[in-house]
């Protein structure tokens, strides 16, 4: 499987963060986020904006060493923040520190060394990570004020690779280690999607019979399968979508489908 370009990335963080700036405008900014329920929008936005800060800073300092800490995702209003009640200010807020990690990113180039929570520690996984951290809000910005989530394929698939392995990552499993949890005899998942063409190869086999979760691409007989469009596959297993909505076909073990629901989320 490949990735998408390091520009491409860049690219796609203003494009997801424009459209997520475009999604407030008349929208209720203290009206709570269905997919995030202990958010605002507003406070969704604060998120967002911050994560972009964080990861420019790792950048631009070229850290190598740090322990995450919550507060730096933070979604209360602080000292210098823009008002929660004012849809220019957080939008234009929110543009400024995309445009900020963007124009670092580039400077400084994929192969930059810089600190992440995975093997590779260059500045490729903050351009992709923000990519899809940015998108997934976006989705859940656009869920708020009552529009349609699309997504373009290519980005839809990337995002669900690197959803599939954070999910192995041991920072992460440390961090959570209810994911642990998931393992156990028969439990496997499919995931397909039906709308990209062949040489997408949007298929994923996700296997949690073993001691630790492992995926790969491909077309397997799981104990679960969710099939879709891509960009709802996606939105129901990074739990933006809810089942009920119709928007995809569930075969065989719905519980198992639903365990992976309650406990799998970063964000």
């Amino acid at each position: 499987m490949t990735k998408l370009s390091y520009d491409r990335y860049c690219s796609e963080v203003l494009a997801q963060t424009a459209l997520m700036r475009a999604a407030l405008r008349g929208a209720d900014l203290a009206a709570t986020v269905p997919t995030c329920p202990d958010w605002t929008l507003a406070q969704l936005v604060l998120h967002v904006g911050r994560a972009h800060r964080f990861a420019e800073s790792l950048v631009r300092t070229r850290t190598t060493e740090f322990e995450v800490r919550a507060e730096e995702f933070s979604a209360e209003s602080g000292p210098g923040d823009p008002s929660p009640g004012d849809e220019t200010a957080l939008g234009g807020w929110l543009l400024a520190g995309a445009e900020t990690l963007v124009s670092t990113l580039r400077e400084a180039g994929a192969d930059a060394p810089v600190w992440t929570f995975a093997e590779s520690r260059t500045a490729d996984f903050w351009a992709r990570r923000m990519t899809h951290e940015t998108a997934i809000h976006r989705a859940d910005a656009q869920r708020t004020a009552g529009i349609e989530f699309t997504i373009d394929p290519e980005v839809a698939v990337d995002c669900l690779d690197e959803w599939l392995e954070m999910s192995t990552y041991p920072a992460v499993l440390e961090r959570k280690p209810e994911l642990k949890g998931l393992l156990g005899p028969g439990r496997t998942i499919h995931l397909h999607a039906t709308d990209t063409p062949a040489e997408a190869a949007a298929e994923w086999f996700v296997d949690l019979t073993g001691e630790r979760m492992a995926w790969r691409r491909g077309h397997e007989k799981a104990a679960v399968t969710v099939r879709g469009p891509v960009a709802d596959v996606l939105a129901v297993f990074y739990h933006r979508q809810p089942i009920a909505d119709g928007r995809v076909e569930v075969l065989g073990d719905r519980a198992l489908l639903d365990l992976w629901l309650e406990t799998a989320s970063f964000g």
